[in-house]
């Protein structure tokens, strides 16, 4: 049913813009691409299913996956863009992108490339509104997505700290002249960046229930194309991306199959750009037009 496939888009959708809002508050912030969010994301995700198979009661295993998530982004923002923002632009990229590997084979010496199943702590709980079907772990989900973008929107806008963030997207150098201790904000910039990957992480483990050491890495790719079609710095773009790449995959492989959801995906990419480079919220200004 048409129905049913739109919901299920929106809740896939969710996790795509968690991962989405990860990568956009870096570039947007900082002007850098962060390759690591696919390694914190599966970091995540594999560290809720070893602590739930450990035996933690599922609060504390929610609770330590998204520690993991977080001190990874911290260690990855203390070995690159801290310790290397000095050297050619490149090098802290590249650094990122070595942390991805680093924490993909850290998680395949420990545990194997298999695909471990992640036995759910409660019973499958379903809503029906009648004919449609909602699962509560991916509404709560959806429902977390939009509240924690809302919610990082407020800090940038209403906050002191939100606006050396914004201070610091436009010139950190004149940043530091205003007064703000760039030194301090950066790290939080990866570390709330690290937050929703983690959280995307930890939640497509327990709504698909099977976590991999390279599970990162396709939904990094929509993440990526979700925060580009919304418009790259643009939070509510980022929000609007990834439900849209939810539903066009889920779609594809209603009308089509599975092998047609790149073609579908990417080309939606294309198609967009082709029309409207800057994304669908993108505008042709900088800084100040993105959060």
């Amino acid at each position: 049913m048409l129905e049913q496939q739109l919901v299920n888009g929106l809740m896939l959708g969710g996790i795509y813009v968690l991962v989405a809002v990860a990568f956009t508050l870096t570039i947007g912030i900082l002007n850098f691409l962060n390759f690591s969010i696919p390694g914190v994301f599966m970091l995540s995700g594999v560290f809720t299913w070893a602590l739930l198979k450990m035996g933690l009661p599922w609060p504390l295993a929610i609770l330590g996956a998204l520690a993991v998530g977080a001190v990874a982004s911290l260690v990855v923002e203390r070995c690159t863009y801290s310790w290397m923002r000095s050297s050619d632009h490149y090098v802290p990229l590249v650094s990122s992108m070595g942390f991805l590997i680093l924490f993909e084979n850290l998680v395949l010496v420990q545990w194997g490339s298999d695909l471990q199943r992640v036995v759910l702590p409660f019973a499958d709980l379903n809503i029906r509104f009648a004919s449609l079907v909602v699962s509560i772990p991916q509404l709560v989900s959806l429902v977390l997505a939009i509240g924690l973008v809302f919610c990082l929107r407020m800090l940038l806008q209403k906050t002191q700290m939100g606006r050396g963030l914004r201070a610091i997207a436009e010139s950190p150098s004149t940043a530091e002249i205003l007064g703000v201790v760039v030194a301090r904000l950066v790290p939080m910039v990866f570390v709330i960046g690290g937050l929703f990957a983690a959280l995307g992480g930890m939640l497509f483990a327990l709504n698909y229930q099977q976590v991999h050491p390279f599970m990162g890495e396709e939904v990094a790719l929509k993440g990526i194309s979700a925060m580009v079609i919304g418009g790259m710095g643009n939070v509510w773009g980022s929000v609007l991306g990834g439900l849209l790449i939810g539903v066009v995959e889920v779609l594809s492989i209603h009308f089509f199959n599975a092998d047609f959801v790149d073609f579908s995906v990417y080309g939606l990419l294309l198609v967009i750009l082709f029309f409207k480079p800057t994304g669908l919220l993108g505008a042709s200004g900088i800084v100040r037009e993105k959060f």
